[in-house]
C-alpha cells in the first residue's frame, strides 16, 4: 500500500453539513472508509467508521441543505457526538491504519473532495486537534477519475457505470455515499491494474 501510493493510505470520506461554508455551517455526519490491499494485490474497503455530529455553538443551520440531506440535527435518537470528540472517533482508527499500513499520511478520497476537506479542517482548526493524520490539501476526486473511467462525473451514474446499484433513497447519507464511493474508487484502481498487467509498458506508483 505504502509503495502504491507513495507512502498515502487512501481513505474515502463523506461529509453531511448545514450548508456550504466550513467556517459557519456545521458537520451533521461524517464516515470514513479506510482501504486495504489484499493478498492478490488488489485494493478493498477494510472498515467504515462513521457518527452523527452536534451542531457546532453558533453553527448556522441551513433550510434548503437541511432539506436537501433529510437531516434533523436535533433528533432525539441521532445520538449524535459533539464535534470534537466526532473527530477523535473517526481520526484515530485512520492514524492506526496509516501506521499499520507502513504509510506517512492519509489522503482524503472524495466525489469532488474540496467540499469535505476544507469542512475538516475548519473542524480541525475549530476544535484544536492534533494529529490530524490527513494531508491538507492533497485528494484524489472519484469526479475527474469517474470521467475518466466511465465517461460520468456524477457519483449515481458512475457507481451505476461501474456496474454497481445505487438507491436513490439511500443517497445522501455520509455512510451510503462513503461506502459507494469506496467501491468506485477502488474499482477504477484495481482496473488500472489489469490494464497495467495487459500493457506491462504501463507503470503505476513508479
Amino acid at each position: 500500500m505504502a509503495r502504491r501510493f507513495r507512502g498515502y493510505l487512501p481513505v474515502i470520506v463523506d461529509i453531511e453539513t448545514s450548508g456550504f461554508n466550513p467556517k459557519q455551517n456545521a458537520i451533521l455526519e461524517i464516515a470514513a472508509v479506510i482501504t486495504r490491499m489484499n493478498a492478490d494485490g488488489q485494493l478493498e474497503t477494510a472498515e467504515t467508521h462513521a457518527c452523527h455530529v452536534n451542531p457546532f455553538p453558533g453553527a448556522r443551520l441551513e433550510a434548503a441543505a437541511l432539506n436537501f440531506n433529510k437531516i434533523d440535527p436535533f433528533h432525539p435518537f441521532r445520538f449524535a457526538l459533539d464535534e470534537k470528540d466526532a473527530l477523535q472517533k473517526i481520526l484515530q482508527p485512520i492514524r492506526t491504519a496509516v501506521r499499520e499500513n507502513g504509510c506517512t499520511r492519509a489522503i482524503l478520497v472524495g466525489h469532488n473532495p474540496a467540499f469535505d476537506i476544507s469542512f475538516l479542517n475548519a473542524a480541525v482548526e475549530r476544535t484544536g486537534l492534533k494529529k490530524n493524520p490527513f494531508h491538507p490539501f492533497s485528494t484524489f476526486d472519484t469526479a475527474t477519475l469517474g470521467g475518466l473511467a466511465y465517461g460520468q462525473t456524477v457519483l449515481a451514474k458512475a457507481v451505476q457505470a461501474a456496474g454497481m446499484d445505487w438507491d436513490s433513497h439511500e443517497a445522501h447519507s455520509a455512510i451510503y455515499d462513503a461506502e459507494q464511493t469506496a467501491r468506485l474508487f477502488c474499482g477504477i484502481v484495481n482496473r488500472w491494474q489489469r490494464l497495467q498487467a495487459a500493457e506491462p509498458h504501463i507503470q503505476a506508483g513508479a
